[in-house]
């Protein structure tokens, strides 16, 4: 069970926590200047570089499509908090 004060908590804006639709899947670079991002939560990297996250839980809104990124350890950590969906 997770603690409401885990330092994760204090990083993402509440945005973040309130969307519910998420859908896992390969990073892919936006552009040769943006090749990665990082995890809304904990910080570690997501990319297609080694030593780094290839996949992870992106939002799904219109208007954010693929713009918050959650690696998988966050997100199966905080899923039930913030009541969150996998869609396919």
């Amino acid at each position: 069970m997770i603690q409401k004060d885990d330092w994760r908590l204090k990083i993402p804006n509440d945005t973040i926590k309130k969307e519910k639709n998420w859908v896992f899947k390969t990073y892919v670079p936006k552009s040769k200047t943006w090749e990665h991002e990082h995890c809304e939560f904990c910080g570690d990297k997501i990319s297609q570089y080694a030593n780094t996250i290839h996949a992870a839980y992106t939002s799904t809104s219109d208007y954010r499509e693929d713009y918050w990124w959650i690696c998988p350890t966050c997100f199966s950590d905080f899923k039930e908090m913030f009541g969150w969906e996998v869609i396919e």
